[in-house]
């Protein structure tokens, strides 16, 4: 499908009474039941933009630190920033690299080529004992796909899947939520050779046009108590196409921070 450049609304709307996610669960089926309840008909060029910690629950990424064995590396990395080290193992586990640390704060380079704080493992609105801890998906791009190909077999639209997190920026206060997986929508779009009102040609413009839909998305979500981890989006304003996350990384030779 070909977006509609002249589309001026951008319609987001979060779904109603999505339930608590167990290891297991048809998060399909659950979607789908959740649009019905909002009277949604899902239309081609539809997206849906997902909580990233609903699919770690629906694909059991929950661990228990009371079983983890920190390593000697853990152990140390602990030494120097005051965590505890069964956390440090799993940080460890999940990432590449650590980019930069200092007391309470483990900056890593995560195993799925994004920056991000303590390889994006979470405690919040993780049930059971503080000793629980969420991990990201595995694969979030095969999570979007999973949960694209369900939706859109049920209604027969083409559509979009993104799967998102709050991230912290470098320069910025404040964390917004970004792409770290995606199906059937652009992570970026390439307005180079593209000319502005005064004819000028752009030059060097690439839109995060994923990330600005997930930092949209992230408004309505919240980050505490909310219980709203989905959003229908009507009126994205690009052409649908298959995409992976690597597009919305920056390369390490293209980087002149890291």
């Amino acid at each position: 499908m070909k977006g509609d450049k002249n589309l001026s609304q951008l319609t987001l709307t979060a779904l109603p009474d999505i339930p608590l996610i167990e290891p297991g669960d048809d998060l399909v089926e659950i979607l789908l039941q959740s649009l019905g309840k909002a009277q949604i008909e899902l239309q081609d060029g539809d997206v849906l933009v997902v909580a990233q910690k609903i699919i770690s629950k629906a694909e059991g990424r929950r661990i228990n630190l009371a079983e983890v064995v920190p390593s000697p590396e853990a152990q140390a990395l602990s030494e120097e920033t005051r965590k505890d080290p069964r956390l440090l193992e799993m940080i460890l586990q999940e990432s590449q690299s650590v980019v930069r640390k200092r007391p309470g704060l483990v900056i890593t380079e995560h195993n799925l080529g994004f920056i991000s704080a303590n390889a994006g493992i979470d405690h919040s609105n993780v049930a059971g004992s503080e000793d629980w801890v969420l991990l990201l998906p595995k694969d979030p791009d095969a999570s979007a796909d999973r949960l694209r190909a369900g939706l859109e077999q049920a209604s027969g639209a083409q559509l979009g899947v993104l799967i998102i997190d709050s991230h912290g920026r470098a320069w910025r206060v404040g964390t917004v939520g970004i792409t770290i997986g995606l199906s059937g929508l652009p992570g970026v779009v390439d307005l180079r050779g593209e000319k502005d009102l005064v004819g000028y040609e752009l030059v060097a413009t690439i839109v995060g046009a994923a990330d600005e839909l997930a930092a949209g998305a992230s408004l309505l979500m919240g980050q505490v108590a909310e219980a709203t981890p989905v959003v229908h989006v009507r009126g994205f304003p690009y052409a649908l196409r298959d995409a992976r996350l690597p597009e919305l990384l920056r390369q390490p030779e293209t980087d002149l921070f890291r």
